[in-house]
């Protein structure tokens, strides 16, 4: 009999570890939920993501508890599922064992890497001090704060260079994320916000889009990424395109030798795997990823497997499978079923095969793009379609509860109901307001304002 970190006494059979409580990740522990073997789940913080709408959390649409579900409440009723909230350090693939932040070791009789991607700025690491990235709920929350705290700031500025800089918005990069991140944000500029201040237009906020290629939306059909150009330019998004950033700092980016002054810098350009290929000393594939055979096993180890965005798998046409919550999503169920197999003795199982059932992106109200099996649409039928999907996707149904009572009250009020600011002083020393000298709280009560 072995034990886990905690000192729960575990049985002697197979184990599974999962490291990674993302798509992948959930789909698998999910998928074991029959098998005769214990499943630890690994993951560095205690909720399951929905990664898809995690920019409408950035841009005050939702709140960070409608697309986040504790992954232990997700799990209660699996019984041969362990939760661990844990940060892998090192695996060591010969002696079959993970060894977690606390310094402690866990064998393994499987191991699957479901780490996901991280956002990679090229080589220019020090860019990431003065951008924001879009991957966490933290990382929403802190554009959130940035976006609606550079209203603030301006409307209590009465410098107009300063008010210019303030209300410029950049993006990098012209794929799915940072095509939704600013069409949403030229949204809330140009619709939520416009009657809430009195010293400042929001609607003249310039939102810029650069992207280094010859469109947006790359890996759209050319009449989808058209119409994404055209929709996210009606919403008065400046799009630049062939735009190669070469310099990021506090006070702007130098992009296609032209300098813009900015406080918000928004990165969406590129990923890189996190580093599984590190901890399992392989030499890393394209964007630093893992490669792995038809059955999702990490080539050159013995029971290790890697799926969704850590790893490098190549279809049966040679074509690499995208970064896309669908294709971890069902990886994670295929090599459920293979482990339960192989634990059953079984000796072979059919490769992965990935099924496409179409990509969407949203632009902003009534505008989106869909491209389906034999289909592609855009506008409002797409929109549609991108809103049931989502609802769908989404892992309980609180979430969908909550998210569909959001966007109902945003349809038809145009407001945003997650407009708080967390982790920002009103007296932030960026703040050009002149409040006075401080309050002495009344008499009798600390809390009273």
């Amino acid at each position: 009999m072995s034990r886990l970190p905690s000192g729960q006494a575990i049985l002697s059979r197979s184990r599974i570890i999962i490291v990674g409580a993302g798509f992948g990740g959930l789909a698998a522990t999910q998928a074991l939920k029959y098998a005769d073997a214990d499943v630890i789940l690994i993951d560095r913080t205690n909720h399951h993501l929905f990664q898809p709408l995690l920019y409408q959390v950035a841009t005050a649409a939702l709140s960070s508890v409608d697309i986040a579900t504790a992954t232990r409440a997700l799990l209660r009723r699996q019984a041969n599922a362990t939760v661990l909230m844990a940060e892998v350090v090192a695996i060591d693939p010969r002696g079959k064992r993970v060894t977690i932040s606390s310094g402690q070791d866990i064998d393994y009789d499987f191991l699957i890497i479901a780490t996901g991607a991280a956002y990679s700025y090229f080589g220019h690491e020090k860019w990431a001090d003065f951008s924001y990235v879009l991957k966490t709920l933290d990382d929403a929350t802190e554009i959130r704060s940035a976006i609606l705290g550079a209203f603030e700031r301006a409307e209590g500025s009465g410098d107009a260079e300063e008010i210019r800089s303030l209300l410029t918005f950049v993006v990098v990069g012209g794929g799915p994320t940072g095509v939704e991140l600013a069409g949403n944000i030229a949204e809330l500029a140009r619709s939520s916000l416009t009657r809430d201040f009195r010293h400042i237009n929001p609607a003249s906020a310039r939102i810029i889009l650069c992207e280094g290629s010859s469109k947006v939306l790359g890996e759209f059909p050319d009449h989808l990424s058209a119409y994404a150009k055209s929709s996210l330019s009606s919403l008065g998004v400046e799009i630049r395109l062939g735009t190669r950033v070469t310099d990021i700092g506090p006070q702007g980016l130098r992009a296609g030798g032209q300098w813009i002054d900015t406080r918000s810098v928004f990165w969406a350009a590129g990923t890189a795997a996190r580093p599984a290929a590190e901890w399992l000393k392989l030499e890393p594939a394209h964007g630093g990823a893992v490669s792995v055979d038809a059955n999702c096993a990490v080539i050159g180890l013995r029971d290790v497997f890697a799926i969704g965005d850590v790893s490098s798998h190549t279809d049966a046409s040679g074509r690499r499978l995208p970064g896309l919550a669908a294709v971890a999503k069902q990886q994670g169920v295929y090599i459920g079923k293979l482990l339960s197999a192989k634990l059953k003795g079984g000796a072979t199982f059919p490769p992965f095969r990935y099924r496409d059932l179409g990509t969407l992106a949203v632009i902003g109200r009534y505008r989106a793009v869909a491209r389906l099996p034999g289909l592609s649409l855009t506008g409002t039928a797409a929109w549609l379609i991108w809103s049931l999907v989502h609802l769908f996707l989404l892992v309980d149904f609180r979430s969908r509860l909550a998210v569909y009572v959001n966007w109902t009250w945003s349809w038809f009020t145009y407001g945003r109901g997650a407009r708080l600011m967390l982790g920002m002083a009103a007296h932030d020393s960026s703040n050009p307001i002149d409040t006075g000298p401080p309050i002495e709280p009344a008499s009798g009560g600390a809390d009273r304002q």
